[in-house]
């Protein structure tokens, strides 16, 4: 019982029941102005310099212009901020942390970075907020307070480079740059709704930024405009201007979609229609990451978890994603352990205990981490090669809201990390890409292509971003899909209902579910290779054959196309080419006694 509530107990007769009338009165007072006091607090988090996302401000004016008639510097008018890990002569660098601040000394030279970014007619103006250490992807911070998300100020601004997001999605700056370990730029860039670009690793300068694991530290940055996003690319990274333009051939990761808990109709969908729309872009293929990583990069091996469902692949990219955390946990206890030791930093809850983790961890699987390292970026080069760009979700779930409890946040990050894993750990460069919003929530998508690529994908996005935005509005405000039964969208509704027709013995009926599936989606290979079992039941073989084509073009390891579509050319008395298909599916699957039977059988009706 408050204070207040106490002195008007003391001066009021409680028998009489016109002083509990007084007294409500006065719990409603009370109520009201604690309320009241509350809000304003809110609202003065929200309307404060910068929505929380400043440590300091300052202003770093660019180096001199040349004189006429030279042209313009890149970033002549231009602001930005810096997150407060990069070094700034004159200033501490924090590292997000008051220990961290008070137990170092001022910079003496400005991270090289910052000068490039300088010396290109850009005006510095501040540093940013980070979590604390660098060490999470929330971008909540004990010490100097949680940037407020402008699109979603209840949420999180995701980090670690929090306030350089927030900075620039509240137009404060017309870009910012922070660091991406595990996925600093590319989760608050995706959850405050703006653009934001992991580098290639090693392709930037990290000289004069405080490490935390070197092996994937980058230094990244964010914009709202995609020209300016691509200026500042060509300024950090020193790219040369002059490059053919390639083809570009998009893969959509099908199973990663699978994940992200955003309908399909809002990311994938948009990607397709902005393919077939633009010139020099191959039709987008689909694949399953998951399975491709499992076969490619044998030394994950040994970090699968048996209880993960293998057949999805998913179980490879959370071992993925284990080695990443345990590559930043060495060389982050390398880097720190001592000041750590020694200083006992005050932390905030998970940060603590995430840093105890990393300084409890052991050195003994280290060169195996780099191993999977160096794997990981051979398959992702094999599987892109020079014009490939992977399609994937940046994160799998929306902004998480403050405070969260933890057990939230555990399952948060596991689903997170699985995703950010893929370019932290092949070291391949990734941009984040927003393209509106579902639910209220931001929603992105991610391109990623292979290392040292990155002017091939800055002006990838620069080519596609007005296309994507008009589709994605497009998309936002068309008609919503039929009840999509949960988490499942219409046509997988659609094909598990043919399914069970299929099974009903209902082989037409199967047929017409498949088809409506097939308009709502016409790049899943499941569909047609569905459709072409009810029709070879229905004796309709070319159909048959027609659709397990189009399921092959889709997906060339789907065994079960080549089977039917083998079967169908028997039926049609086309042996030599039935037998190539039964040929295919046994390359795939040496043991399947089906083909393996065919294989026998026609080629004793060919000989």
């Amino acid at each position: 019982m408050s204070k207040a509530l106490h002195q008007l107990k003391k001066h009021i007769d409680v028998s009489n029941p016109k002083a509990w009338i007084v007294i409500a009165a006065g719990v409603a007072g009370i109520v009201i102005l604690v309320e009241t006091r509350r809000r304003k607090r809110r609202a003065a988090l929200l309307t404060r310099e910068g929505l929380g996302a400043f440590v300091e401000r300052f202003e770093l004016l660019p180096f001199p212009q040349p004189p006429p008639p030279a042209s313009r510097l890149l970033l002549s008018g231009f602001k930005f901020a810096v997150t407060d890990i990069f070094d700034v002569k004159g200033y501490v660098t924090g590292f997000g942390s008051t220990s961290w601040k008070r137990t170092h000394e001022e910079a003496t030279k400005t991270a090289v970075a910052v000068t490039a970014l300088l010396k290109n007619g850009a005006t510095c103006v501040g540093k940013t907020v980070l979590d604390e250490l660098s060490f999470g992807i929330t971008g909540e911070n004990m010490d100097f307070g949680s940037p407020a998300n402008p699109v979603l100020p209840s949420h999180i601004p995701g980090g670690s480079s929090s306030g350089s997001a927030v900075a620039v999605a509240s137009q404060l700056v017309d870009f910012a740059i922070g660091t991406d370990t595990i996925g600093g730029v590319r989760v608050p860039a995706s959850f405050c709704g703006i653009l934001g670009y992991r580098p290639s690793h090693g392709a930037v300068s990290t000289i004069g930024v405080l490490p935390s694991s070197q092996s994937l530290d980058t230094v990244g940055w964010f914009a709202r405009d995609p020209s300016i996003l691509h200026r500042v690319g060509h300024i950090l990274l020193q790219i040369n201007p002059v490059e053919p333009r390639r083809v570009r051939n998009l893969m959509i990761a099908d199973d990663l979609f699978q994940l992200s808990k955003v309908p399909k109709q809002k990311t994938v969908h948009v990607v397709n229609k902005v393919a077939e729309n633009l010139s020099g872009y191959q039709p987008p293929k689909h694949v399953n990451f998951g399975q491709y990583i499992a076969s490619n990069v044998p030394s994950l091996k040994g970090f699968h978890e048996q209880s993960i469902n293998v057949k999805n692949g998913i179980s490879a990219l959370k071992a993925l994603s284990s080695v990443m955390i345990s590559l930043q946990r060495c060389e982050f206890k390398t880097n720190h352990e001592e000041w750590v030791k020694s200083v006992k930093p005050r932390l905030g809850p998970e940060v603590s205990d995430r840093v105890l983790a990393a300084i409890n961890t052991t050195h003994e699987n280290i060169k195996i981490f780099y191993k999977v390292r160096t794997e990981m970026r051979a398959a992702l080069h094999s599987l892109l090669k020079d014009d490939g760009i992977l399609v994937i979700p940046t994160v799998a779930d929306p902004p998480l809201k403050l405070n969260s409890k933890k057990a939230v946040f555990s399952e948060f990050h596991d689903r997170a990390f699985t995703l950010l894993s893929i370019a932290s750990m092949s070291g391949c460069c990734q941009v984040t890409v927003p393209l509106g919003k579902h639910e209220d929530f931001p929603i992105s998508v991610s391109f990623i292509a292979f290392h040292g690529a990155d002017k091939f994908l800055l002006d990838t996005v620069l080519d596609m971003y007005p296309s994507l935005q008009e589709q994605a509005s497009i998309t936002s405000n068309s008609l919503p899909l039929p009840d999509t039964n949960g988490d499942m969208d219409a046509s997988e509704l659609l094909k598990e209902k043919g399914n069970a027709a299929f099974k009903g013995r209902q082989w037409n009926k199967a047929v017409n579910y498949y088809t409506e599936a097939i308009k709502l989606n016409e790049t899943n290979a499941t569909y047609y290779c569905n459709r072409a079992a009810a029709y070879l039941e229905l004796g309709c073989f070319q159909q048959a054959v027609e659709d397990c084509s189009k399921a092959i073009l889709l997906d060339k390891k789907n065994v079960k196309a080549y089977l039917r579509r083998g079967t169908a050319r028997e039926s049609l008395l086309c042996y030599k080419e039935a037998a190539q298909d039964f040929k295919h599916a046994l390359v795939l699957e040496p043991q399947n006694k089906v083909a393996n039977l065919a294989e026998k059988r026609l080629r004793k009706l060919m000989s």
